[in-house]
């Protein structure tokens, strides 16, 4: 049998596909990051299931005991508390075990805060990237921001409400005129999409808010087109990464000889 893995919903008990549902009503056990967060889940779907629990702490001695489990035939669902297990939750490191050790791995595709938050943002366009949970230092958000200040499509990231205000300051600082979106509670009875420049929604949420954060960030008027680059310059970052290199050491490499933006020729080299 192969490994499942089940896309859960993000908010709103409902937001589950029927394929999802079938498969942890059938699976002899289910691997969850909460087991009490799984079994409400089951419950208001009338579905008994063996919980067993599945996070960052327990990934390595639990991987042995679930090949095992696939090994002897057994079916096994992999879930994460909200959204697709591997998306900034635990999954992928089984995932990647099951795959190596010849188990055949099916994804249950399912809500998406990320998709869900660009859309309702009204910032989505042909080309976005996710990048987690924004960095927890100053710091090294400022890092990030040099790295998507001039992004050419939207930027979705995930945030604590503690720390919304101190991010949105930064941000706001760094980038005042983005447009962005803060949204919050998505699909759940108080969803709120706020929509704004990074200094309008600095100012909205000066105070920790309520419930959980996505933050959309729109596509950089001044984003460079892949054309600003040459195609030597690109065609040497792609050298560098063949060689074992990070596409940002690359670019950084690169960028030192040329002169040539290392935003622009990392985004160009993607």
């Amino acid at each position: 049998m192969p490994l499942a893995v089940c896309a859960t919903p993000i908010g709103n008990l409902d937001d589950v596909t029927l394929r999802v549902l079938r498969e942890l009503r059938e699976a002899d056990v289910v691997l969850c990051e909460d087991t009490r967060r799984t079994r409400v889940l089951l419950d208001r779907h009338g579905i008994e299931a063996r919980l067993v629990s599945y996070y960052r702490h327990n990934e390595a001695s639990r991987a042995t005991e679930v090949l095992e489990r696939l090994g002897r035939g057994e079916r096994v669902a992999l879930v994460s508390d909200a959204g697709l297990p591997g998306v900034n939750d635990p999954g992928t490191r089984l995932i990647r075990a099951a795959a190596d050790h010849g188990f055949d791995v099916t994804v249950l595709p399912g809500a998406s805060s990320v998709e869900t938050a660009l859309v309702a943002s009204g910032l989505a366009g042909e080309l976005y990237q996710f990048v987690g949970y924004l960095p927890r230092r100053a710091a090294e958000l400022r890092e990030l921001v040099h790295d998507i200040v001039r992004s050419p499509g939207a930027v979705v990231a995930f945030e604590s409400p503690r720390r919304l205000p101190a991010s949105l300051a930064v941000l706001a600082e760094e980038m005042p005129e983005r447009p962005a979106a803060v949204c919050r509670e998505l699909t759940k009875r108080f969803e709120e999409v706020a929509r704004g420049t990074l200094v309008e929604l600095a100012e909205r949420f000066s105070e920790p808010p309520k419930g959980e954060i996505t933050i959309v960030l729109g596509a950089s008027a001044e984003a460079p087109g892949r054309g600003d680059v040459s195609a030597d310059a690109l065609a040497a970052v792609a050298d560098l990464v063949a060689a074992g290199a990070s596409r940002r050491k690359a670019s950084e490499v690169v960028a030192g000889l040329t002169g040539v933006a290392r935003n622009a020729l990392y985004r160009g080299s993607l």
